[in-house]
């Protein structure tokens, strides 16, 4: 089921990557891939839970999903990241805000041929910079599509630390299946050992069927072995997923594989834009337009507008009479001529940096589509392996029934 969605959430990107391209003007980011043919509906509702994981319809599943939205490290660490982020954006936001200060002073001088004199103050100085290029702006929302695709890291670790939650616990119910066959199998080999030595001492076989016997014994111990080595590090795996411990978690053994739901023939279409990773590459795409914006805005001149207004006395007592009020106001415009080279290369690296969020916003796309495309391949070839396995399955069981009728017969041993 989740390779599926993330297949057709990978494929939904290569709609966007067209209607995308023409807002990346300052740099010309790769042609978008091909979308591959694929079945699709219109319908607004895509049917699919944000809660995927109770299509297995298994409880334990359930109470172990609920402690990972809480416990897990990496979606807290992406939480908070979040957060850092919204602060950024209230930074920047605040920018196109006036700043209004206050500030109070004494100072004590003496001027030539005059007497030393105190002067006490207190002003409140008023500043505000007219965004008059775009720069101002430019910071905003280079943040806030910071922020959003912070938000879209958040829930990318979200997810994969649900999908790693599921693909474990599916393996530990696995390797609990693998432990029951191969202990049955164990038993069973156990007896035919001792069935040998009982026939080697009569004379009725040779010394190499024990050995035989033996072999068949050992080697599914030693694979006994290796499946619960195998569910211990899976346990450990997904105690730190669930952010504790490993060797603390216990989990008590199933009787059967969890249902693994069917997957839909037919989706709808807005499910194809949900994929997180591509969309926080496409974010960051923004942003970096944005900051190419903002270092371009910087050859321009700045405009602001200054005020201040206080009392200034001489005598603390008369601070705040009419006669001590004091105010300036006006704009002002401020060009830099020369910085030795420093705008260019500030506006040369944010260019760089738009080109490789462009080029990692395209590898993102096409890493996904690898990856779908892999697991796609993975499952078909599954799909022929559990045919196989279960011809096998009816030829041993109709093999089984020939040699107990033989048995019965008396035919063999």
């Amino acid at each position: 089921m989740t390779y599926r969605l993330i297949y057709l959430a990978a494929l939904g990107t290569c709609l966007a990557l067209s209607g995308c391209a023409n807002l990346f003007k300052p740099a010309k980011l790769p042609p978008a891939p091909a979308m591959p043919e694929m079945q699709i509906s219109g319908a607004a509702d895509t049917g699919i839970d944000a809660d995927w994981w109770t299509l297995f319809n298994d409880a334990e599943l359930n109470r172990l999903m609920a402690q990972m939205e809480q416990g897990n490290l990496n979606v807290q660490l992406m939480a908070a990241k979040v957060r850092q982020a919204q602060a950024a954006l209230a930074s920047a936001q605040s920018s196109s805000f006036p700043s209004v200060s206050v500030g109070a002073a004494t100072t004590r001088a003496k001027a030539s041929g005059g007497s030393a004199t105190s002067t006490v103050s207190v002003t409140t100085p008023v500043s505000w910079e007219l965004d008059v290029w775009g720069r101002l702006d430019a910071l905003a929302t280079a943040a806030k599509a910071g922020l959003q695709a912070s938000r879209e890291d958040l829930a990318l670790a979200r997810l994969s630390a649900q999908t790693s939650l599921v693909q474990t616990y599916v393996a530990i119910r696995n390797a609990e299946q693998q432990q029951r066959v191969l202990g049955q199998a164990q038993s069973a080999y156990e007896r035919a050992l001792q069935l040998t030595r009982y026939r080697y001492e009569a004379g009725v076989v040779s010394a190499a069927d024990v050995a035989q016997a033996q072999l068949q014994l050992s080697s599914t111990q030693a694979q006994l072995i290796d499946v619960n080595s195998s569910r211990l590090q899976l346990l450990n795996a997904l105690a730190v997923l669930l952010g504790q411990a490993p060797g603390g978690l216990q989990l008590a053994t199933a009787q059967a594989l969890p249902q693994i739901p069917a997957l839909p023939e037919v989706v709808a279409s807005n499910l194809l834009q949900r994929r997180p990773d591509v969309r926080a590459a496409q974010q960051r795409v923004f942003s970096a337009q944005a900051n190419a914006g903002a270092a371009q805005a910087a050859f321009f001149p700045t405009f602001s507008f200054a005020a201040t207004s206080g009392y200034s006395s001489q005598s603390l007592s008369s601070l705040f009479s009419a006669s001590n009020l004091l105010w300036s106001m006006g704009p002002s415009m401020a060009l830099k001529v020369f910085d030795g080279g420093q705008r260019k290369a500030v506006e040369a690296d944010a260019l760089a940096a738009l080109d490789a969020a462009g080029i990692a916003y395209k590898q993102t796309v096409l890493q996904g589509l690898q990856e779908v495309q892999d697991n796609l391949v993975a499952a078909y070839q599954l799909q022929l392996e559990q045919q196989a396995q279960t011809q096998a399955v009816v030829a041993a069981r109709r093999n089984l029934a020939i040699n107990e009728a033989q048995y019965a017969a008396g035919t063999v041993s």
